[in-house]
């Protein structure tokens, strides 16, 4: 009975192509996406934005164990409200497959080097 319905839930998220659908979270408001470029220590990191701005970031305490970055990773960063060009947090990070949808829908446009994914 289980294995009935986990088969049936996968047949129903594959498209009329037969290409699984993918859910992709996109930036709202004041959020933007960026490339993790340096580990700085103590939960900083520098995030190259696609806004073309470079701002040191953190992932906020709710998230710490949840959430593991490394060099290259495509993450959704959002802005603090008072140093907006300069500090942001982490808010997601995108797996390889999510990141090749970004590519793919033109949303990676001012990100270079993403060739690993």
């Amino acid at each position: 009975m289980l294995k009935k319905n986990f088969r049936q839930e996968k047949e129903r998220n594959v498209s009329a192509e037969g290409e699984p659908v993918i859910r992709v979270r996109l930036p709202r408001d004041n959020q933007t996406l960026g490339i993790l470029d340096q580990r700085l220590g103590g939960n900083r990191m520098r995030v190259r934005c696609l806004d073309g701005k470079t701002r040191i970031c953190r992932v906020p305490g709710r998230m710490k164990k949840r959430l593991w970055v490394r060099e290259g990773d495509v993450l959704l960063v959002e802005p603090w409200e008072l140093n907006k060009d300069s500090k942001g947090d982490v808010v997601f990070k995108y797996h390889p497959n999510q990141v090749a949808w970004l590519k793919k829908n033109g949303h990676l446009k001012g990100l270079e080097n993403l060739e690993e994914f």
